[in-house]
């Protein structure tokens, strides 16, 4: 006779909380990320991290947005930016602003503006 099958969770929820070690969400610099936010690697997997570790920080060799890489990695925003706020505090990888700093002041190139419409007008 065989042993009793475990009910299996098709939502996905017991897994991601074992992903996040329980966390809901995440703290400290990482609870300013947002979708547009560019992730970029600056050390390379090590033997015993997290699977989902390891996979951020081959996919992030090259800049990818948090949106990109939740799209990847199949994972929700929230628990992506758990594990990306692990990463942040051991400073495996970079969060930067997909705004340059200089520019984001200026607000939009009003020129630039002025010929897409012209150019939409001639249409």
């Amino acid at each position: 006779m065989s042993a009793p099958r475990r009910p299996t969770d098709p939502s996905g929820l017991e897994r991601y909380y074992v992903l996040t070690k329980g966390r809901s969400g995440p703290g400290g610099s990482a609870s300013s990320l947002d979708v547009a936010t560019l992730i970029v690697s600056r050390a390379a997997p090590v033997p015993g991290m997290q699977h989902e570790h390891e996979d951020i920080l081959r996919r992030c060799r090259d800049p990818l947005s948090v949106a990109e890489l939740g799209a990847h990695l199949g994972l929700p925003f929230n628990i992506l930016a758990v594990l990306l706020a692990d990463l942040l505090e051991a400073g495996r990888v970079e969060a930067r602003d997909p705004i340059p700093v200089h520019g984001a002041g200026r607000g939009p190139d009003l020129a630039l503006l002025e010929e897409v419409l012209s150019g939409l007008e001639r249409l």
